[in-house]
């Protein structure tokens, strides 16, 4: 059990500290005005007029920041999903129905995102879709690898 929680904590950390890089980077954006318009989705959900920099939303802090400077958003998507393999793995070793539960909602939700970022004229942006469309593939092919180890088992314990 100790050995999940460090890694954990390890990627919890990770996450919080390239949380914090990135939200910085992104703060860029209060500076470029002509940007106000093509990264500012958050702002522009809440129908929000941009006269000023301070007027941006702060996750729009982080659009920016993962189309213009990718590597720490892109540390934070890879170490939610290690956070994420971490607790299926548990729930794989001690509870398998709810790791293909838990496997397939990631995997599905994963591809569902690189679909929207499919086609990005920006480098980060086709840098977050092969992330997504990469790790939604591996939650995808781990669900089914569960689901026939677990039929496996199944099936052999009926036939003895």
């Amino acid at each position: 059990m100790y050995k999940y929680v460090l890694q954990l904590i390890v990627g919890i950390f990770t996450l919080v500290v390239s949380t914090f890089i990135a939200w910085y980077e992104g703060s860029a954006i209060t500076y470029k005005s002509l940007e106000w318009g093509y990264s500012t989705p958050f702002t522009n959900m809440l129908n929000t007029e941009i006269t000023n920099g301070r007027d941006i939303s702060q996750l729009d802090y982080f659009v920016y920041a993962a189309k213009f400077q990718p590597l720490f958003p892109a540390f934070m998507m890879v170490s939610v999903f290690y956070i994420l393999s971490v607790v299926s793995y548990y729930l794989v070793k001690y509870k398998p129905k709810w790791a293909i539960g838990f496997l397939g909602l990631i995997g599905c939700i994963m591809i569902l995102l690189s679909g929207f970022i499919f086609n990005s004229p920006t480098i980060g942006g086709r840098i977050f879709f092969w992330i997504t469309l990469v790790s939604g593939l591996i939650s995808i092919a781990f669900t089914v690898f569960v689901c026939l180890r677990n039929f496996k088992y199944i099936v052999s314990v009926n036939i003895n």
